[in-house]
């Protein structure tokens, strides 16, 4: 009993960081075991987010004394800070999978820097004192990225409808939480500072981030994108021809564009969706220009399905470009950006015969 005694003093003593720690396992753990949406990672969230929900809500009333705890001591009730920061955690590292594969470094960023920033923010005094439970605005900012997930697999399409509807959602289902605790409560002050300030500001910020560009369009997600000099379709397979020296692995294809007189440059890509998806996306090619930057030109759609585990394969052609620095993004028809690939086109005065090294697809 001695050393059981020690073992919860020295608990209490490091309840913080010991939390911090289990929440970044957490993240980590699922980060690395993640992978695309199906339906038993769907019933893991909504057990991960009912369980947030009910140790939150639990904890609030035992703190505000409309519950009485019969045994305090209970090992649930001593260890539930670390059982509640593990699921937190990988519940928003799978949402963090999902936005990071999802867009461009930038974009995806915006989603890491919001959660890092409420992280900061729950350990501060001043956020303590004044009552706010950030934890709450971690537990919307699940919910909101569960539904930003949900319906676009539920409609097979990506855009402000489901979006909207992912709004309505979380606003709806924060509503009905807060309806549930007041019954129980019945201290609006108290539950609009602990409860509705965080959600609601989780969700006015997740709207004017998505009006804004800077939500990712999940879940699509650009992977293999590459220029090449060559493509040829055979048998079911891309195959890709390129010149890209073996120790450039950095590299994707032609990154570095020889380019002859006659030469068309292929941009490649494959479109991560789930299946029964299907939707347009656009190849958008940009040129910068040495005095006024990046600028648009050419657009082309292509029509994506779902269903594919290593995601819809195509492509583009482009036979009008001029020497200089180019850009490829990949991006939804309202101009969400999925993915992008930076190259130079260098002009190839050579006449010697080139060597391809091919790749298949």
């Amino acid at each position: 009993m001695e050393a059981k005694q020690k073992l919860l003093d020295w608990y209490q003593r490091n309840e913080v960081k010991l939390q911090v720690f289990v929440f970044v396992a957490g993240f980590i753990f699922d980060y690395f075991t993640a992978d695309e949406t199906d339906l038993f990672t769907t019933i893991q969230q909504v057990v991960y987010l009912v369980a947030i929900a009910f140790i939150l809500s639990f904890e609030h009333l035992v703190e505000s004394q409309v519950i009485q705890l019969k045994n305090p001591d209970s090992k649930w009730w001593q260890y539930r800070g670390l059982g509640l920061h593990f699921i937190l955690g990988s519940l928003l590292s799978l949402y963090s999978f999902f936005f990071l594969k999802s867009a461009s470094i930038f974009n995806s960023m915006i989603f890491v820097v919001l959660l890092m920033a409420l992280l900061v923010a729950n350990e501060l005094p001043s956020v303590q004192k004044s009552g706010l439970n950030i934890r709450w605005a971690l537990w919307v900012l699940c919910l909101f990225s569960f539904f930003t997930v949900l319906f676009p697999l539920l409609f097979g399409f990506v855009g402000w409808v489901p979006f909207l509807l992912a709004a309505l959602a979380t606003t709806l289902g924060l509503y009905l939480h807060f309806r549930w605790m007041m019954k129980r409560q019945k201290n609006f002050a108290d539950l609009k500072r602990a409860f509705l300030i965080p959600g609601g500001t989780v969700v006015g910020v997740f709207v004017v981030l998505y009006f804004l560009h800077l939500i990712p369009p999940v879940p699509l997600a650009a992977k293999n994108m590459g220029v090449y000099h060559q493509l040829e379709k055979v048998d079911g397979k891309f195959i890709l021809s390129h010149e890209k020296p073996w120790w450039k692995f950095w590299q994707t294809g032609d990154q570095d564009f020889k380019a002859r007189p006659g030469d068309s440059i292929f941009f490649y890509a494959q479109i991560s969706s789930p299946a029964k998806f299907a939707d347009q996306v656009v190849i958008h090619w940009l040129y910068k220009d040495p005095r006024q930057g990046w600028m648009s030109s050419d657009k082309v759609r292509m029509g994506i399905s779902g269903g594919r585990k290593e995601g819809f394969r195509g492509y583009s052609v482009k036979k009008n470009y001029q020497s200089g620095d180019w850009r490829v993004q990949v991006e939804t028809t309202d101009g969400r950006e999925i993915g992008r690939l930076y190259f130079e086109l260098i002009p190839d005065t050579s006449i010697e015969e080139r060597h391809w090294i091919r790749s298949e697809f």
